[in-house]
């Protein structure tokens, strides 16, 4: 189910209570790692994970739970935000999960992800940040530089990025609205400035660019849910389209980095092919490495997959 936080006589209650359901939690020394929708599913049809018994169980495992778990000035607060709700037998329900990376909480949409508007969380996330954090590592930012985190979700690259490139300009971009305001509340409970762009392209940011993010969606979803389709190319269709948006903006000593999947087709990565043709289009560098030879092998069993051998992740690397 997607979340869009609730507004109240002129503010954002939906921000605030979320703000306070952070401090909260980090206070308490909370922790959840998300697992994968179909780990998530299995753990819940355990019987006795029928309800939640802790907080993890509440805001992690998006289990109903008696509002007794919950402190009470908060649990006013979120109900009256509509973010806690009427759950399964007189229980309540949370309708927002909170996930731990590092030092930061992040919050995104409860399980299960299956609204249009969902704003999805899990290894692919702590994959993308720990490329993230490996590359700059290795090449810190110039001072002053335009970071752009495209189709940021839950806010995750941009977030990890600004910790590394603290003087950086972050601009973070989505088509969803309730991802960006998501994003919002994840960036200020981690400290990090930064501006909001509501966007399916760079059209709207001004001047050269520094460094990059991408984390598409790589996955063809029957559905059309847009934080989950990759389009043609098996899934590899708005990897490239980012691509071909972001590097020809890169600023010398530019840089986008992009976590994604690619289908291989008859031992062929065609998503290689076609940002090797595009780095060197724009006299650019590129690096490719395979991450994971093989994921989400349940989906070749799809008509729309029926010519692949596997679904590798990849990390691509485009430098000016």
């Amino acid at each position: 189910m997607g979340f869009m936080p609730g507004v109240i006589e002129g503010r954002d209650a939906g921000a605030d209570a979320l703000a306070a359901l952070i401090a909260f939690l980090k206070a308490g020394g909370y922790r959840f790692v998300t697992p994968t929708p179909a780990t998530h599913a299995r753990v819940l049809a355990r019987p006795e994970n029928q309800r939640a018994r802790d907080l993890r169980g509440i805001f992690g495992w998006s289990l109903n739970f008696a509002a007794e778990l919950v402190d009470a000035a908060l649990l006013d607060r979120l109900r009256e935000a509509g973010i806690v709700v009427a759950g399964e037998g007189g229980l309540l329900r949370s309708r927002v999960r909170v996930s731990s990376l590092g030092q930061d909480l992040f919050v995104h949409s409860a399980f299960p992800t299956d609204g249009r508007d969902a704003v999805f969380f899990g290894p692919d996330s702590y994959r993308f940040a720990r490329l993230i954090a490996e590359e700059l590592r290795r090449c810190p930012e110039r001072p002053g530089g335009r970071l752009v985190d495209i189709g940021t979700g839950a806010g995750v690259g941009a977030i990890v990025a600004a910790r590394l490139c603290p003087a950086a300009e972050i601009v973070m971009t989505d088509i969803n609205p309730a991802a960006l305001r998501l994003a919002r509340v994840n960036a200020a409970a981690a400290g990090v400035a930064a501006s909001f762009v509501i966007a399916e392209d760079l059209s709207a940011i001004d001047g050269a660019l520094d460094l990059v993010l991408a984390n598409p969606p790589y996955i063809i979803d029957v559905a059309g849910r847009a934080y989950r389709d990759g389009g043609g190319m098996h899934g590899g269709e708005v990897s490239l389209a980012m691509a071909q948006d972001a590097v020809p903006r890169l600023a010398p000593g530019g840089r986008f980095i992009l976590y994604t999947g690619s289908a291989i087709v008859d031992g062929m990565d065609q998503l290689r092919d076609r940002l090797g043709e595009l780095a060197a289009a724009e006299r650019c560098t590129l690096r490719y490495e395979e991450i994971d030879p093989d994921v989400f092998g349940e989906e070749l069993e799809n008509d729309v997959y029926r010519d692949v051998d596997r679904i590798a992740l990849i990390a691509a690397v485009i430098a000016r």
